[in-house]
């Protein structure tokens, strides 16, 4: 055959290859975006169900570090489904950074399926062997019986008892609270009285002072107050800042001529507290970067 013909040949058979693969991934069941602790895409559970099984993990989060998500599907086709779960696993990245402990409960309802994916970090408290008693026992005898909801719980209940069991790393307290003091005076009520102490210590201190020591004064009151409540000097020269600003642009306004009718306040503008989504931890729920799937787990049907 002339080297043409050849190499013609050889582009056509590749060009089939790559259309085969490209056919064969855009037919694989995509891996649903990461919003909560339980994702429903085949309308098992009901709100109140799942809120149930979100507040169980979300406790066990809270508590021990690790991360578990239970999705349920109607078919993971044309994929098995160890190999969707750790797709799945590998994609959200599910567990703490630097520690892994990730844990995928999924449920292919129409295949009926189960997998328990488990990251390597909890491999020691999840063994694969337990994982299937797990399912065995716990699961796929409610899921017989179409109560989907019981069998998850019943699930989730053995894996959280397996989980707490384990020697895991410590939880880092939330960004924002790791100087808040042990008997649970932290930012938020730190910002409080900062609310309320920092128009009674300016006009005070102005009064003492003069407003432009009154001001500074006040501004090392609020930073001083801030460090001691957060160990964090950034956060004490931000409330040191804002403290001096208001306690500055209230002298200003002091100063000026009343005009008729108006009430006469604390002669300055109004400073509102950080809402409970500012310093603190924010809501949702995310991956915590973990991930390290290594296949370890086990599988099951009903």
């Amino acid at each position: 055959m002339p080297p043409a013909r050849i190499r013609y040949a050889l582009i056509a058979i590749l060009l089939i290859a790559f259309s085969v693969f490209g056919a064969h991934a855009q037919a694989l069941l995509p891996v649903p975006p990461l919003t909560a602790r339980v994702i429903d895409t085949a309308g098992t559970l009901d709100a109140a169900q799942r809120g149930t099984l979100e507040a169980k993990l979300a406790a066990l989060e809270q508590d021990k570090g690790a991360q578990v998500v239970v999705l349920v599907v109607p078919t993971t086709a044309p994929e098995d489904i160890a190999a969707y779960a750790n797709r799945v696993g590998n994609t959200w990245k599910i567990g703490r950074k630097g520690v892994g402990d990730g844990l995928i409960l999924l449920v292919a309802v129409q295949d009926r399926r189960i997998r328990i994916e488990v990251a390597k970090t909890l491999e020691g408290a999840v063994p694969d062997i337990a994982a299937s008693h797990v399912i065995n026992e716990a699961i796929a005898p409610r899921f017989r019986q179409g109560d989907y909801a019981g069998g998850l719980q019943a699930g989730v209940d053995r894996l959280d008892a397996l989980v707490r069991g384990e020697a895991l790393p410590p939880v880092a307290a939330p960004p924002g609270q790791a100087g808040a003091i042990e008997n649970g005076f932290g930012l938020f009520e730190a910002a409080i009285l900062l609310f309320i102490a920092v128009p009674v210590v300016s006009a005070v201190a102005r009064g003492i002072l003069g407003r432009k020591l009154g001001a500074l004064a006040t501004g090392a009151g609020a930073g001083g107050l801030t460090f001691v409540v957060t160990a964090s000097i950034a956060l004490a020269a931000v409330a040191g800042a804002i403290a001096l600003l208001y306690a500055l642009l209230a002298g200003a306004m002091s100063a000026l001529p009343r005009s008729r009718g108006r009430g006469g306040g604390w002669g300055g503008p109004v400073i509102l507290p950080p809402s409970s989504g500012g310093w603190g931890r924010g809501g949702g729920f995310g991956s915590g970067g973990g991930g390290d799937f290594g296949g370890g787990g086990a599988s099951g049907s009903w």
